[in-house]
């Protein structure tokens, strides 16, 4: 049986609660499309966060790796394109460090595309009503750090997803847009099989104009 990664993230920016770990936990150990999924959690912490993936990535040799974040201030499921090779954090991680205009990996290239069917995923979604879209930027904080990281060890097929705010959070955020957790998990879960059911991504539109 083949075996996926999902990762998540403890909270973060004084939040007391991420979406994406809160999510991802949820189908730790479910079968899907003939895989097994793993759920582990990441700390925010530039360099941690690596150590803490080689770590899981060495214990489960996955074929299928999604890396997941909050995306405070998205409306939507985001599946990310590019992972560029630059730390630079507008606040500090978990662990006060704040690192500006700081490679990634010295001897790596300036970015990775995701190796993740993405707009086949993304069509997924919204085809069962998920409000989807691609993204073209997974910023400059942990995540991105971690998308590059992931993309930089050859994991066969990776990739990034950002999700919303939960309610709870957006309730202390007037006007954020938010998701419901069950909707998150129900995207999470229908993002892997469609990585896994497709090999090759589908020819659509998922561009932007700025």
């Amino acid at each position: 049986m083949q075996t996926v990664l999902l990762t998540g993230f403890e909270p973060f920016g004084g939040e007391t609660v991420n979406p994406s770990w809160e999510a991802v936990r949820r189908l730790d150990g479910a079968e899907l499309g003939g895989a097994r999924v793993f759920a582990r959690r990441l700390p925010c912490v530039f360099g941690a966060a690596l150590a803490a993936l080689d770590s899981h990535l060495a214990e489960l040799r996955p074929e299928l790796a999604i890396a997941v974040g909050q995306a405070g201030g998205r409306p939507d499921i985001t599946v990310e394109r590019v992972a560029i090779n630059v730390d630079d954090a507008r606040i500090a991680d978990n662990a006060g460090r704040q690192p500006i205009d700081q490679p990634i990996a010295a001897d790596g290239p300036a970015a990775y595309f995701a190796t993740l069917p993405i707009k086949a995923i993304v069509a997924g979604l919204r085809a069962q009503g998920i409000p989807a879209s691609v993204s073209q930027t997974a910023g400059t904080f942990v995540c991105n750090h971690v998308m590059y990281g992931l993309l930089h060890r050859r994991v066969p097929r990776a990739g990034f997803i950002h999700i919303p705010y939960l309610p709870e959070q957006a309730a202390g955020h007037p006007g954020a847009p938010s998701m419901a957790l069950d909707d998150c998990v129900a995207a999470l879960r229908l993002a892997v099989e469609l990585a896994l059911a497709h090999r090759h991504d589908l020819a659509l539109a998922g561009g932007a104009t700025h």
